[in-house]
């Protein structure tokens, strides 16, 4: 099964894997504890088989394109901003504003699932968007309640994890206690030298732009990320861990009804709240280390209640200039459908209570509750 997944990406990314047997071994290992998850739906396999090809064969064409073009991998990723915070913390309103700001970029969804260069074939580049359409489309008819809680859009900026190898994103919809456990153990610094590659293809024979980058598992890897990306400065988002537990376990419980046969709800309460409480542990004990003006704090509750007023403060510190276009494309994200959370839930229904999530965030909600 492996070895045709390998074959079909090697085909399709006109590339070779040769040379990347550590990569490929990794995958191996992945796909075996996918095949031992007994509850585990068709819709489950035939996702996460896809995904697997789909990377092996973005890999192979990133591999194939800086051994033709090695002038690639010469490119300047010059101060990124890296936007991140426990997940349902506004990191995706904060990620869209930042990234149509004149002078910035962020990777699109396509982008990350199907790289190139900036000067690719035009015939190429809308045939791969009319594929990330479609895959987005099959998404929201197995799940019509996706589009609420986040929808998948191909042209618009999206989150690293769709080109980052490996991390806590493959446990989203199924558990595998192995896989959890090789994370935990993992050095993520090859994960991230391949992702700087993917973003200086993507600059490649375009301008070159400030890249906003994103994702909440950034949180547990700030310390890699600044050995890749030096010069980089850090949006970290703040939200009461109380009310995060319970929308995030909304949004897993999408994902997993869908990948799977059966499951237990309390299941995804308790291992998201071990997971997520160990990010903001690692992140909180890394940026001790950092300069101050590193990291720019953003209280959700500040950024969603007076939006108008807090955007063009973290633009300051981010050292960016607030125009009138950045106040127009604020505006229009704050009407659009993604920003209407109408999914309900409820910590109970997770297996989860007040008490047990302060317990496992420590001071975190003090400190959150402290910046409203």
């Amino acid at each position: 099964m492996f070895d045709k997944l390998v074959a079909q990406a090697e085909a399709a990314s006109v590339g070779s894997a040769a040379g990347d047997e550590a990569f490929l071994e990794e995958y191996r290992f992945l796909i075996r504890e996918a095949a031992a998850v007994r509850s585990m739906s068709g819709v489950g396999w035939m996702g996460i088989t896809g995904d697997i090809r789909g990377r092996m064969t973005n890999r192979f064409r990133v591999r194939r394109l800086l051994a033709e073009h090695p002038e690639i991998a010469q490119e300047r990723i010059e101060a990124p901003i890296i936007v991140t915070g426990l997940p349902r913390t506004a990191t995706t309103l904060a990620h869209k504003i930042l990234a149509k700001h004149e002078g910035n970029r962020a990777p699109l969804m396509w982008e990350l699932q199907a790289t190139d260069r900036a000067d690719m074939d035009p015939a190429d580049r809308k045939r791969r968007i009319k594929v990330a359409r479609q895959a987005a489309s099959f998404g929201h008819k197995f799940s019509p309640a996706l589009p609420q809680i986040h929808a998948m859009e191909p042209e618009s900026p999206e989150e690293c994890v769709f080109a980052l190898p490996h991390g806590r994103n493959w446990l989203v919809c199924s558990r595998m206690p192995g896989y959890r456990e090789f994370l935990e153990t993992r050095d993520f610094l090859p994960d991230f030298q391949y992702y700087k590659a993917v973003l200086q293809t993507l600059q490649a024979g375009g301008p070159r732009r400030r890249w906003v980058l994103k994702s909440p598992y950034h949180l547990e890897h700030l310390e890699t990320l600044l050995k890749v990306f030096p010069d980089a400065k850090i949006m970290w988002t703040h939200r009461d861990p109380n009310t995060v537990m319970g929308s995030w376990c909304s949004l897993m419980e999408t994902g997993v009804a869908l990948c799977n046969r059966t499951y237990d709800p309390h299941d995804i309460g308790r291992d998201w709240l071990e997971m997520l409480s160990q990010m903001v542990r690692v992140g909180r004990d890394v940026r001790t280390h950092l300069p101050r003006e590193r990291v720019v704090d953003v209280s959700y509750h500040q950024l969603t209640a007076n939006p108008f007023e807090e955007m063009p403060a973290i633009f300051k510190k981010l050292d960016m200039e607030w125009k009138g276009a950045d106040e127009d494309n604020l505006r229009a994200a704050m009407e659009r459908p993604w920003m209407k959370r109408g999914h309900e839930y409820s910590l109970g229904h997770y297996g989860l209570d007040p008490d047990m999530i302060d317990r496992a965030f420590g001071d975190y909600a003090r400190m959150v509750h402290g910046m409203r």
